[in-house]
Parts: C-alpha cells; sequence; structure tokens
C-alpha cells in the first residue's frame, strides 16, 4: 500500500474555474467509520451552511480504482462545503464523514422504513441516535451509499439492544437527537 495512503492523505488540486479535484487512495467502501456525534455535529454544520447560503465549489472525487463521483449538485457542494471548513476533506477520515453524511441524506430520501427514526420540526431535522449511530458504522458501497438491507439489519440490532435496555432499567431506549 503507498504511504499516502496509510496516512489518509488525499492530494486536492484546484482548477482554474474554481472546481477542486480529489485524488482518494482507496474506494468508498474503505473509507473508515465515523463517531456518531462528529455526524450529528456534521449535519448541523450542513444545514447552518444551507441556510447562509454558503454554497461550495464544485468537487471531483477519483478514487483508486477508478471510480470518480461528481459533487455538483448546489445541495451536496454545500454541504461537502460546509464539512470541510468544519473538519477538512483533506482526510480520509474527514471524507467517510462528508459521504456518510450525504449517503444518509440520499437513504432518507428513498428508504420509506426510515421514516420512523426522523421527525421534521420547523427548527430542522431531528434524528433517531440509531440512525446516527448506524450511519457512522455501516460502510459505503461502491457509489459512496448506504445498503438498505445492511442498514435495516443495523438499525434493527441497535433499536432492540436500546429497548431491552430501557426496559431493564426502566428508561425508554427511543428518544431522538440531532
Amino acid at each position: 500500500m503507498p504511504r499516502s495512503a496509510r496516512e489518509g492523505a488525499i492530494h486536492v488540486a484546484v482548477a482554474a474555474d474554481g472546481a477542486l479535484h480529489y485524488a482518494i487512495p482507496g474506494s468508498p467502501e474503505t473509507l473508515p467509520p465515523v463517531a456518531p456525534r462528529a455526524l450529528s455535529l456534521a449535519w448541523d454544520a450542513a444545514r447552518a451552511a444551507a441556510a447562509a447560503e454558503a454554497w461550495g465549489p464544485h468537487r471531483t472525487l477519483a478514487f483508486e480504482g477508478g471510480a470518480v463521483m461528481a459533487l455538483a449538485d448546489a445541495d451536496a457542494a454545500c454541504w461537502a462545503e460546509a464539512v470541510d471548513r468544519a473538519v477538512g476533506l483533506g482526510t480520509l477520515p474527514g471524507l467517510a464523514l462528508c459521504l456518510r453524511l450525504l449517503a444518509l441524506v440520499e437513504l432518507l430520501g428513498r428508504a420509506a422504513w426510515a421514516r420512523g427514526l426522523f421527525a421534521i420540526a420547523a427548527d430542522g431535522i431531528e434524528l433517531h441516535p440509531a440512525l446516527l449511530a448506524a450511519a457512522a458504522a455501516a460502510p459505503l458501497d461502491g457509489g459512496a451509499r448506504f445498503d438498505e438491507t445492511g442498514m435495516k439489519r443495523l438499525l434493527s440490532n441497535r433499536i432492540a439492544g436500546a429497548a431491552g435496555a430501557g426496559a431493564e432499567t426502566g428508561v425508554a431506549g427511543q428518544g431522538a437527537t440531532r
């Protein structure tokens, strides 16, 4: 394995038009897990950036092995910019945080079964702690998305475990967090 891949170094180049190009050692599937709290803070930072209309530049992610992703959508570019400002996208952990955040948004948009794990309110979206924990730990696929079956399995285990622990202690294990 090249030295930069071991260290998590990502080569970033700026194009003449301001677009950012990332040369990433490894593939989306090899990105590390992140802390649930980091994912929650990234969610909040991204929401704040969107509210402030702090749109980021177009980003192209070129993974080792040939996979290429473009973060050209205004919302994805904004959220990526927020994560870049907060923790940096020049390392594998920072990139993993950004892609997990985007994968979570994508999952919430397509997976009807996940609707009970978040609530939309006037001040934002509240995410169930088990959903954050699963998104922080679940592997990404080659397209930097979450596998629905794997996420369902992780969530059912986490929620069942939390409910069991709550029953033993007399505390409900189904709270929500941001």
